[in-house]
């Protein structure tokens, strides 16, 4: 499980993202803040993943809070969630390494696609000791997230996320065939989706062999927890 801490100092706010956070598959909130010395202070005492960062606070910026976090060498990932749009924030929020930049207001698909990007760069770190510049070139695309209209073309939306769900729920492994049967639609269909999904490196694939040698693609959600 991802570790979560939510910061912000609106009460209705911070409860939204807790919830949003919640819902999201892999991520665990362990607790809240309301001000820049309350996040600092928790981040030391709960050792989160990831901070869901606001920038306006009473006490303190968001901008100075990451620089606390990193002159002290936090071990410790940001999401700025704020409704800050001045070039001079954002600048400064990606010179202290925000992993993403949220602004308010948005919606629950928007927030949890950034936080699935997220988890699934996290997976993939973990799993690897070197980086060559295809692997480097790739760890960065996940954070690209790809709207609707940077989807190429024969990929829709409604059946991406349809597959993707398919896929992050299964409890193992599945073949194009069981994703087919689940989702509704055609094996070519699944397998060009799945496909995809698997070179954004969302999925993960694996080969089996069967009794008649022939290997049976499988695929599984990176991002799933553990």
């Amino acid at each position: 499980m991802i570790r979560t801490l939510v910061v912000d100092d609106d009460f209705m706010a911070a409860a939204v993202h807790r919830s949003f956070a919640e819902k999201v598959d892999g991520f665990e909130v362990v607790g809240e803040a309301t001000t820049g010395a309350q996040a600092l202070a928790l981040v030391e005492e709960l050792r989160p993943d990831l901070v869901l960062l606001d920038v306006y606070l009473p006490d303190m910026s968001g901008l100075e809070v990451m620089r606390r976090l990193r002159t002290a060498d936090a071990s410790v990932d940001v999401i700025a969630i704020t409704s800050a749009k001045d070039v001079g924030v954002v600048r400064g929020a990606m010179q202290q390494g925000v992993v993403h930049y949220l602004v308010k207001p948005f919606t629950f698909s928007t927030f949890r696609e950034r936080l699935e990007s997220y988890a699934i760069l996290k997976a993939r770190l973990e799993r690897i000791e070197q980086a060559d510049q295809h692997e480097i070139d790739r760890l960065y695309a996940l954070l690209r997230t790809a709207g609707a209209d940077a989807l190429p073309k024969g990929i829709s939306a409604p059946t991406l996320a349809l597959v993707a769900d398919v896929v992050r729920s299964a409890p193992e492994e599945v073949s194009a065939v069981e994703v087919a049967e689940r989702a509704g639609v055609s094996r070519g269909t699944a397998r060009r989706y799945l496909e995809f999904l698997e070179e954004s490196g969302t999925l993960e694939l694996t080969l089996r062999y069967g009794a008649a040698g022939r290997p049976e693609h499988r695929y599984r959600w990176v991002a799933a927890p553990a």
